[in-house]
Order: structure tokens, then sequence, then C-alpha cells
């Protein structure tokens, strides 16, 4: 026959047991709702930048670089004029390429090089793009092949789309409450995405207008900055 004590030990054993079963404090989480919310808003750019090129051809490669570099520094000193700084041009590119003529079962034949350099001006004021282009065109360049035009401070309007954002996201949520039969609480967690700028699609074009001194006309447009946040918000069920 066992006694008292073995049966205080035997009944112990299964208590402890289940306690280690079931740890204080596990549970549900409680109950929550995602959502996200969209925002834009339009930037008017205040500034630009242009790149500028100068391509010549020569019999030689010595020749098409000299006949590109007297007609470089004239554009880069035309701009100049126009009161740019060294700090606001930049070459960005200098290609020399040789060229050939191809004829059916014979060996190409070198026929000359082409050289091409390529300078960015960053311009600080969008009124004067028109100016630059024209400046650059009438001193030797021939070749425009970008302009872009960006703003330059842009964090005002971020913050104003991160709220319209958040604001779209807290509509949702409380949607979807009201359509599961209980209440929006507080929020839990917010999470901004990064944003993404749409640059505009800049129009200019040579004017033809019989006054020379009249400036290449640009329209800037808008940039179009996009905003996503994710949110989480506490759920009551009524």
């Amino acid at each position: 026959m066992l006694s008292p004590r073995h049966l205080i030990i035997l009944c112990a054993i299964p208590s402890t047991l289940f306690a280690q079963g079931t740890p204080a404090g596990q549970g549900s989480p409680p109950p929550a709702i995602s959502s996200s919310g969209q925002a834009q808003i339009k930037i008017t750019p205040d500034r630009a930048t242009i790149r500028i090129s100068v391509q010549t051809h020569g019999s030689t490669a010595v020749g098409a670089a000299s006949a590109n570099a007297k007609k470089q520094n004239a554009v880069v000193s035309a701009i100049c004029q126009l009161g740019f700084t060294n700090e606001q041009l930049s070459t960005t590119d200098y290609n020399v390429e040789p060229q050939y003529r191809y004829e059916q079962n014979k060996d190409p034949v070198l026929t000359g090089y082409t050289v091409t350099n390529t300078i960015v001006a960053d311009i600080q004021d969008i009124k004067r793009v028109g100016q630059v282009i024209d400046a650059a065109l009438g001193s030797g360049a021939n070749m425009i092949s970008s302009l872009d035009f960006y703003a330059s401070n842009t964090s005002e309007a971020r913050r104003q789309a991160i709220a319209d954002a958040v604001t779209k996201a807290r509509g949702e949520a409380e949607a979807a409450a009201k359509a599961a039969g209980g209440t929006l609480g507080n929020v839990l967690e917010i999470t901004v995405g990064g944003d993404y700028q749409q640059p505009p699609r800049p129009m200019f074009a040579k004017s033809m207008a019989a006054n020379a001194d009249m400036a290449t006309p640009i329209n800037p447009g808008q940039e179009t900055l996009n905003v996503t946040v994710f949110t989480r918000w506490s759920f009551t069920q009524r």
C-alpha cells in the first residue's frame, strides 16, 4: 500500500504537465484591419538639364577631334556668356568612332571618323532653357539629345501626399470595419512606400519666326509625385 507521501507526489505530476502545456499570456492576436492608400500631387519644375552635343566628321581621327574641339569650345563660351559657370557645365560623353563603307564580297573600307562630344548644362532657372538651346545651336552644337525638367525641393509636396494617402487608407479601413459589423480603432502601424516621380514631358520647337532674337519656346509641364502607404488598424467587433 502506498504511503501518503507517495500519493501527494503522484497527484502533483499531472498538474505540472498541464501548466507547461498552456503558457501564460498565449492566445489569439487581437483583430485588426489592414489597408493601403495612394495619393499623387502635381509639382511645377523649377530646374532643367540639357544634353548638348557637337558631332564632327573627318578623314582622320585627329582632324575630326580638332574640328570638334573648336566647335565645342565655342558652344561652352556662348553658354558661359549667358552667365553660366563651369560648375553648371560638365562633359558626360566623348566618343571617337571609325566609319566604314561596306560592299558585298569586299572588305570594309575606312572612310573617316566621327567624333561626338556631349556636355550637360544644369539650368537653375527654367525660363532660360530656350536661351541656352539657341546659344548652343548658334555656336556649333548640332545635337540636343535630352531635355529634363525637375523640381529642386519636393519635401513639402511629399509630406502632403503622405497625409492624403493616410486619409484614403483610413477611409478604406473604416468602410471595411463597418461592413464587418464593427468599429475601427487606433492605428497600429503605418509604412510609407517609396515615392515615384513621373517626370514631365517637355515640349520645345525651334522658332521659325523672322525675329532671330526670339528664344526657342519651352513648356516644362508638371511632375507627378506618387506616394503609397500601408496601414494596420485595431478592430472592435460590436
